[in-house]
């Protein structure tokens, strides 16, 4: 393994300069034509595909261990598949979109037209290091807009190999990579980017949305949170645990939509941790040596999650191993064995804080209202995963209850769509992005209105005399005389 790279921070006079020389080019060239936005997305796929070794290299090495396979599958392929989706149809989203002019102001027209805001701003966080800054870097490109990425300072190499990249891509009044710990966040999200776009934790984004207010950046936040799997009774335990289990255990539980507790009925909690069980030890018949099961990104963040379980036995929870591991001396630090923990104290820190980590509670319910009236009693969550075969209960669900994404019989996937919008509700963030749903975030919608030669406003001009009476009674349908002086 190589050495860590060593600290790079980026000054507050360096980070004004790249934002002054940004907004500069911006003024120079406000408004790219498609075929440039294409070309720049075009040339971003292609090198993606030809330094995919290094960087997916650059990523295992950040972990500690983190599986090629799961790289390949949840940064790589999902950013190539937005840039696909994106090319696709940004001449269709960059259209003005015609719109209905009011009866007594015709014949004028009216159009909506998307112009990029500027210079966008995106703090990307450490546990899918590419899709997460990439996908949002696709969106702001498309919108036309110059970008300034902040990377974690959690995955130094994987930032460095990024800011190489995109700086043989674009130039740096286009795109900036900025590098640097938590003293230089705070001073990125201090900038008056015209568009701002965090992941991350909740305490955070709190200081993200802080910062950003003293100038008015409008701010996109995607939190996460505590998001539930609700097993139905009528839905196969089996099906749903194998399916929980593998997107729980994927990149070691460091996933954002991933599920954090399972809502299961009281009589199924045996036999779902049988399932589990069998699918665990399926997935990973060992950990040590298994370059399939990703680690921790830190031993301090290892430690946090060790602590939190540990508390919870102490508090009465019950603490069930995943995997059974011939060789635990062998574990490094940074791997941890995957654990279900059943009757967990409603106020354990892994029922009130987002887990991140291979560390599964479950919560057995006696009703499937008694378990929708658990999750709404919570902060609103960035998802919902309902294990079901009622059509009725998905659609009750669908209205009733409030998450950034419902997802029916898995989870997590529904980040891998490029058509569907990602964002937050309530604690777990506001905004979203994502295909057009991401070009509509970094575009101001522009109100057009096209006043024909022919116009019915004089009629309400004064002096107010009959012919305005007559109007308001065409266009109100009652205009009573006002009194006499």
């Amino acid at each position: 393994m190589t050495s860590t790279p060593p600290k790079v921070e980026t000054s507050p006079e360096a980070l004004r300069a790249l934002f002054d020389a940004q907004r500069s080019a911006f003024a120079a060239q406000p408004y790219p034509t498609a075929g440039e936005r294409q070309r720049d997305l075009a040339r971003l796929g292609t090198a993606l595909r030809a330094h995919q070794h290094r960087l997916t290299r650059a990523i295992s090495e950040d972990f500690g261990q983190r599986p090629v396979q799961e790289t390949a599958f949840a940064d790589f392929m999902v950013v190539q598949n937005e840039i696909r989706h994106t090319r696709w149809h940004l001449r269709r989203w960059m259209r003005s979109r015609r719109a209905a002019t009011a009866l007594q102001f015709l014949p004028a027209r009216c159009r909506v037209t998307p112009q990029p805001k500027g210079v966008v701003g995106i703090i990307a966080p450490w546990n899918y290091p590419l899709l997460l800054s990439l996908n949002p870097l696709v969106n702001a490109l498309a919108a036309g807009n110059r970008v300034m990425l902040k990377l974690s300072e959690a995955v130094p190499r994987t930032a460095q190999a990024v800011q190489v990249l995109l700086a043989e891509l674009f130039p740096p009044e286009q795109v900036s990579v900025v590098l640097g710990g938590p003293e230089t966040g705070r001073a990125f999200s201090q900038l008056p980017f015209d568009h701002l776009l965090f992941t991350g934790s909740g305490r955070v984004g709190r200081e993200v949305l802080q910062a950003a207010s003293a100038n008015l950046t409008p701010v996109t936040l995607e939190l996460g949170g505590k998001t539930p799997a609700l097993i139905a009774p009528d839905y196969p335990l089996k099906d749903a645990a194998e399916k929980i289990i593998w997107l729980k255990l994927f990149n070691a539980g460091q996933t954002c939509v991933t599920t954090d507790y399972v809502l299961l009925p009281r009589a199924a909690e045996a036999e779902f941790i049988s399932h589990a069980r069998a699918a665990a030890e399926r997935y990973y018949p060992t950990l040590a040596g298994n370059p399939d099961y990703a680690y921790l990104i830190s031993e301090r963040h290892a430690a946090r999650l060790r602590e939190a379980v540990e508390t919870a036995h102490k508090q009465g929870a019950s603490v069930l191993p995943l995997v059974t591991e011939a060789h635990p001396e062998r574990l490094s630090p940074r791997c941890m064995v995957p654990v279900l923990v059943s009757h967990v104290p409603g106020d354990s820190v892994l029922m009130t804080e987002e887990i991140f980590g291979p560390v599964l509670p479950l919560v057995p319910y006696d009703t499937v209202q008694q378990a929708l009236d658990y999750v709404a009693s919570r902060p609103r969550p960035l998802t919902f995963n309902l294990f079901t075969r009622s059509r009725t209960l998905v659609h009750r669900v669908e209205r009733e209850t409030h998450s950034g994404s419902l997802v029916v019989n898995d989870s997590v996937i529904q980040f891998g769509q490029a058509a569907l919008p990602i964002g937050g509700i309530g604690a777990s963030g506001m905004g979203a992005y994502h295909g057009e749903w991401g070009f509509r975030t970094f575009s101001h919608e522009k109100a057009v209105l096209l006043q024909s030669r022919l116009s019915l406003l004089p009629l309400f001009r004064p002096p107010y005399g009959r012919l305005f009476g007559l109007a308001m009674r065409l266009f109100t349908g009652n205009w009573p005389q006002p009194p006499a002086a």
